[in-house]
Parts: C-alpha cells; sequence; structure tokens
C-alpha cells in the first residue's frame, strides 16, 4: 500500500512528504558544502506546515530556521524546536523582548530597531543576538550603504547586544546573469568589510536564497538560505523544473470528486457560463476553490488528474468548487482529484499551476488554506534511505 492511499481522502488533503523535504535539504546543503544551511519555514512553512518541516529539516541537517515575523519564530520556539534561529520583519514595539528571552536573533535594518532592542535587552537583563541587514540594491529592508557606518558604530556602542550576522538578499538571484547579482555582491563585500574593520565579527554572513544556492556557490559566504527549493519547488523556469534541480515536490494536492452527471450539448458550466460543452458529456465537481487557494486566475486552465487523465478546469473556479469535462468516461464520486503533486503517476505539478495561473511556485503552494488539512507521511527519516 503507497503512502497516497494510507488515509481516507475526505473532501480534500494536502499531502506533505518529509522524506521529501528531508532529501531536497540534504540536495541543497551539497550545493553548499562549505556553508551552513537555513531552513526557511516562514509562512507556515511556504503553506506545508512550519513546524513538522522545520523538524525535519533540521534532521536533515539544517543548521538554522529562519521566519519572516518573529510572531512564527515564537510559535517554532513554543513547539519545542531549538537551535539557531532568526526572524527578520520587524515594526516598531516588537515583540522584541519575547524574540530576545527566547533566544532568537533578530534583524536590525536601521537605527530606530537598535534602540528598541537596546531597550527590550536591557529589561530582559540578556544581551540580545542582533544580525544587521545592508540593503545592497533590493531596495526593501535592509540599512543603505550611506547609514550603515552609523548601524554598525551604534551596535558596537551598545553593550546590550551581540551583532552575530551581517546579511542582504539578492534582487534578481532567479535570472542568471542579471547584472545587478554582481553589483550586489560587491556591495555586501564592501559593507560586511567596513563592519569587520570596525570591529564586528559574525558568526554569519548571508546573502544566498534558494536560486542563488543552486547556482552561484560565490554567494554562499557561510549560510545560505533555502526557502521555496526546500519545498521541491523550482525557484523560475529559467532554472529548470524541479525534477531537473534534483528536487522533489513535497506537498501534493487531491480531492474527492463531490458529484460526476451527464450533460446535454450546449450546457452552460459555472458562473458566467464561459465554458459550454459542445457535445453530450460528462462532469465531474471538484470540491476545492478559490477559499482553498486554488487560483481564479486559473479558471478555464488549471489542471487536475481525474480518471487517469488530465482535464482542466471547465469554466470559472468558484470560491468552493469547480468543474471538469470528463468527455463522457466514468468517474464515481469519491474518486481521487489531483490538483497537483511530484508529477510521478502523470499528475500536474505546483509548477504546472503556476503557469497557468500566470504567477510563481512559491505562490501555488503557500496560499492553499487551513480548511485542506496537512497529512504527512514519511514522518520518520528512516524512511529515506
Amino acid at each position: 500500500m503507497t503512502a497516497m492511499t494510507q488515509y481516507p481522502a475526505g473532501r480534500a488533503r494536502a499531502e506533505i512528504d518529509l522524506g521529501a523535504l528531508r532529501a531536497n535539504v540534504r540536495t541543497l546543503r551539497a550545493c553548499s558544502p562549505g556553508a551552513q544551511l537555513m531552513a526557511v519555514v516562514k509562512a507556515d512553512a511556504y503553506g506545508h506546515g512550519a513546524v513538522p518541516c522545520a523538524r525535519a529539516a533540521q534532521e536533515a541537517g539544517a543548521a538554522w530556521i529562519g521566519t519572516a515575523t518573529p510572531h512564527e519564530a515564537l510559535a517554532l520556539r513554543a513547539a519545542g524546536i531549538g537551535g539557531p534561529m532568526m526572524c527578520w520583519l520587524w515594526t516598531p514595539g516588537g515583540p522584541w523582548r519575547e524574540a530576545i528571552e527566547a533566544d532568537i536573533d533578530v534583524s536590525v535594518s536601521g537605527t530606530w530597531a537598535l534602540r528598541e532592542v537596546v531597550e527590550a535587552a536591557r529589561g530582559a537583563g540578556l544581551t540580545a543576538r542582533i544580525q544587521l541587514k545592508a540593503d545592497t540594491g533590493l531596495g526593501r529592508n535592509g540599512c543603505q550603504p550611506a547609514d550603515w557606518p552609523e548601524l554598525v558604530h551604534a551596535a558596537l556602542a551598545a553593550p546590550e547586544v551581540t551583532v552575530t550576522g551581517l546579511w542582504s538578499h539578492l534582487a534578481c538571484a532567479d535570472e542568471p546573469g542579471h547584472p545587478s547579482i554582481a553589483a550586489q555582491l560587491s556591495v555586501f563585500q564592501e559593507m560586511t568589510a567596513f563592519a569587520e574593520k570596525a570591529g564586528i565579527t559574525p558568526e554569519v554572513r548571508h546573502i544566498a536564497n534558494s536560486p542563488a544556492t543552486l547556482t552561484l556557490p560565490e554567494s554562499h559566504f557561510d549560510l545560505v538560505r533555502t526557502g521555496i527549493a526546500m519545498y521541491g519547488i523550482s525557484p523560475a523556469p529559467e532554472l529548470g523544473t524541479a525534477r531537473e534541480l534534483g528536487l522533489r515536490p513535497v506537498m501534493t494536492l487531491s480531492a474527492s470528486v463531490a458529484l460526476a452527471k451527464q450533460v446535454p450539448a450546449g450546457h452552460g458550466v459555472s458562473y458566467g457560463h464561459h465554458y459550454v460543452t459542445k457535445s453530450e458529456t460528462t462532469l465531474g465537481l471538484v470540491p476545492l476553490g478559490y477559499a482553498d487557494g486554488i487560483p481564479r486566475h486559473a479558471s478555464g486552465r488549471g489542471p487536475v488528474l481525474v480518471g487517469g487523465k488530465v482535464r482542466t478546469a471547465a469554466g470559472r473556479i468558484a470560491m468552493d468548487q469547480f468543474v471538469v469535462d470528463l468527455e463522457g468516461d466514468r468517474v464515481e464520486p469519491g474518486d481521487r482529484a489531483v490538483l497537483f503533486g511530484p508529477g510521478d503517476h502523470g499528475e500536474p505539478t505546483a509548477e504546472d499551476w503556476a503557469r497557468a495561473a500566470d504567477t510563481i511556485g512559491y505562490e501555488i503552494v503557500t496560499r492553499i488554506g487551513s480548511r485542506v488539512p496537512r497529512v504527512y507521511v514519511n514522518e520518520c527519516s528512516d524512511d529515506d534511505e
């Protein structure tokens, strides 16, 4: 009996293969043998479940765990996830003290944040671990080069903090050969050199994301941060498919067919009747919709494996359901409809859905909502061999 058939389908489920995640982490570690790996589990591990994915990544050798928000990091600590952990998206008011007390590295991009960290550390009676973020050209978070000396010297002058890291983020690592890549790496080297000359001795310097981990060894420094690649999705079509990159998709999304019925030729399907049957046919109802994260933009194009064939969503994807034209094939209620998975059995992948919705694979898996239960398979690392 395969993992796919061990659980009753119910309305729908997202099957999360933790063995695939561990394999992906090992593949990514092999791409950067001289650097540690941070497993990024922000946004509930891109929709896969932060706690089980963080544990699996650590089992496969991830040295760090990364989140965007402090609340994500604190939830992981509350669930018993130990080891080095960093979070980077802060707003005034913290929760700085809670993060400091939980031994979480906090990212600092400006003097306002440093002041708040210092105050929180003083109140906690602890030394805060901070990582200074440099804006090397992305133009989002991070300290501009012109303001970097002030931030570095202020951090050095504050006994309440220890600077454990210097880091930045690449804008176009998913576009091989883009001139901004070399420019950003040059600026990063200049900014880290300045900080080190001023007296900072970081534990880690890092700028590489998933695409840089796969294609830019010169960007690896002491640590690489892997997000989407860890979940078996290609960071960009230009880099190849997940299979070509040696990665295996971790999530398989499926549902039980809710209804199958015969309809005559000329029958409208779903809102607006953007799809009308050309001849007498069979329609199948898939009980997933945009409230579950299925992109409405993929209406008429989203692929799904039903009855041994890949069909496309017929007409508009609604809030809770969509229809496929079975073209007269016999499908019974309760049969499985697979929206995406690794592709082993001919099913579409998340990358196929991304193309259908004119978006990226990141969005397809991350947007799958909470009313789709996650079912974890291959939880024991012994199953990997």
